[in-house]
């Protein structure tokens, strides 16, 4: 109780001295290292101090460079509130909604704001084009055998190496390779669970997990979630005797785009495994952080095999590759049984080239460039969104990934506007979308992974528009 008046109390100072103008906007703050030194506290404490401002709007942090005071402050977009779905297994789908937004992936004709994944354009596509053929020369039979079970050496080497920037510790052993990220996810749920099980979900959540664990006749409760910290810890140790398994996104998280905190993290890992409740670690956005540093995941704190770190190239590099893996821990032998049954082996070649690609250097030279402008993108949707969108308006901070979750005044639809946006060739994703409850009508997520331009700023413009008209 102490270390958290603590926190707060810190965090209102700085706070007080940006709102009266004593720091003022643009201004560097000194950084969480001088921070925890200069009040004789915690890293991680002094890490909550930012993410308390962050969340106020009063604070932002840009890559390498540190924490600056915000204009956005200024704009007085509201955080939207924490949800709070019913502490109740639910499979009300609304599928015809999620067929009709995924079945406008590609379209040309349209903007596609409700597709998360980044747009051609901010991804290195003749690099890659030329791993493919690199990879197709130096491939045994050209890539056309099959690779062993557990996948391509040479990526799982680097995925490997890799962890060690959020101290995963992980070997080329550990891992397994999957069609994406999704094939992960879907392996370890079948792994772990049996038609008629409880997952518990974040809320809001992911539709494609939504649908993956209805199709696997599983009960879903979706937990409350605080859009800056994630995932409420009492709620969810509340629902502990009723669940099998906890699949969580926590890094970036879609679509509130949350970074869970560290201690928050250990705190989860340690009450599943007490309770001997697996924890799906869905960690596909986690190389996408706005910080200066890349988050450690859930699997950096499990000390038995009880968490299953999933992830993918789909979000960073190569969406259409569909390269992915797991690092299942202690589930090794189930996950590598049930991939020989329902693929027996990943493709060759574009994980050879991916391997290549993360072996050279090059992917963290890619990844610096495309953080820098989602990060840009994000403050750009932000000004629009205040200058045209409804008062009232409420947007999440994220701290990383592709997403903006927009909360609007109770009574616009946003099933409705989205029907209006598509006439105008305009594709957004509907909060309804994002949980099988009878939640989140006014809400919608907005991907930032397109190349900003004048003509995207008139679409954001005019979505705001038409969401007056509803008013």
């Amino acid at each position: 109780m102490k270390k958290d008046f603590l926190y707060r109390s810190i965090a209102s100072n700085i706070a007080n001295k940006i709102e009266a103008g004593v720091i003022k906007e643009g201004e560097r703050l000194p950084s969480v290292r001088m921070l925890s030194k200069s009040h004789g506290i915690s890293v991680n404490t002094a890490k909550r101090i930012f993410i308390e401002l962050e969340t106020r709007s009063l604070v932002r942090s840009k890559p390498q460079s540190g924490h600056f005071v915000s204009s956005i402050n200024y704009l007085k977009l509201p955080l939207p509130e924490v949800s709070q779905p019913l502490p109740v297994a639910n499979n009300i789908e609304p599928n015809e909604l999620i067929t009709g937004v995924y079945s406008t992936m590609g379209r040309a004709d349209l903007t596609l704001f409700s597709i998360g994944v980044p747009s051609g354009g901010l991804l290195p596509l003749a690099k890659m084009k030329k791993e493919i053929v690199l990879a197709t020369r130096t491939l045994k039979e050209g890539g056309t055998e099959y690779e062993p079970l557990q996948g391509n050496l040479k990526l799982r080497r680097m995925i490997a190496s890799r962890s060690l920037a959020w101290e995963g510790d992980l070997k080329p052993d550990d891992l397994i390779t999957t069609n994406g990220c999704m094939n992960a996810l879907a392996l370890c749920l079948m792994a772990l669970t049996k038609p008629g099980d409880t997952v518990a979900l974040e809320s809001p959540c992911y539709p494609g997990i939504l649908q993956l664990a209805n199709s696997l006749g599983l009960k879903v409760l979706e937990v409350a979630t605080h859009p800056v910290t994630g995932i409420d810890i009492d709620a969810l140790s509340a629902l502990l005797p009723t669940i099998n398994v906890c699949l969580l996104v926590p890094n970036f998280n879609t679509p509130l785009g949350y970074c869970m905190p560290d201690e928050n993290k250990k705190e989860i890992v340690s009450i599943l495994a007490a309770h001997g409740i697996p924890l799906i670690e869905d960690d596909a956005y986690g190389d996408i952080f706005f910080g200066s540093e890349r988050p450690k995941c859930c699997k950096s704190f499990d000390t038995t095999g009880n968490v299953l770190w999933c992830s993918s190239v789909s979000k960073t590099l190569a969406p259409g590759y569909r390269v992915g893996w797991v690092a299942p821990g202690k589930y090794r032998a189930q996950i590598l049984k049930l991939k020989l049954v329902h693929a027996l082996s990943s493709t060759s070649v574009v994980q050879e080239a991916v391997g290549n690609f993360l072996m050279t250097g090059r992917y963290e030279n890619h990844l610096r460039r495309f953080r820098k402008t989602l990060q840009d993108n994000y403050q750009r949707y932000v000004f629009a969104i205040a200058e045209h969108f409804p008062l009232g308006t409420k947007i999440s901070r994220p701290q990383g990934g592709l997403a903006l979750w927009v909360e609007f005044p109770a009574g616009i639809d946003t099933v409705e506007l989205y029907n209006y946006a598509l006439k105008q060739h305009i594709s957004i994703a509907p909060g309804r979308m994002f949980t099988l409850q009878n939640q989140f009508q006014n809400c919608m997520r907005l991907c930032i992974g397109l190349p900003w331009s004048n003509d995207l700023a008139l679409k954001l413009k005019k979505l705001g528009t038409f969401a007056k008209m509803l008013l």
